[in-house]
């Protein structure tokens, strides 16, 4: 195993200290499960997709509600007429 040395702003080894002891982990469990996490979600050798380009929309018509209730309607705060 590799000792090594990090700078760590106050907040988050404040919150870090504070998870160790509710999970009842050393700081440094909390560490290593932490760069273990983001080790595993970014894989070596993946780029970046620079040749990938948002594709082209699709017409899909008219919307079925006018926009000024679009709002209203996601938060569930009224229901869209039924056609």
């Amino acid at each position: 195993m590799i000792k090594t040395q990090v700078q760590i702003p106050d907040e988050l080894f404040h919150r870090a200290k504070r998870l160790a002891e509710e999970k009842e982990w050393s700081f440094a469990e909390v560490v290593r499960r932490g760069l273990e996490q983001i080790a595993q979600s970014n894989p070596p050798h993946r780029t970046a997709g620079k040749d990938w380009r948002l594709p082209e929309g699709l017409d899909m018509g008219l919307p079925l509600l006018p926009e000024e209730e679009w709002t209203a309607v996601c938060r569930d705060e009224i229901l869209p007429a039924q056609p």
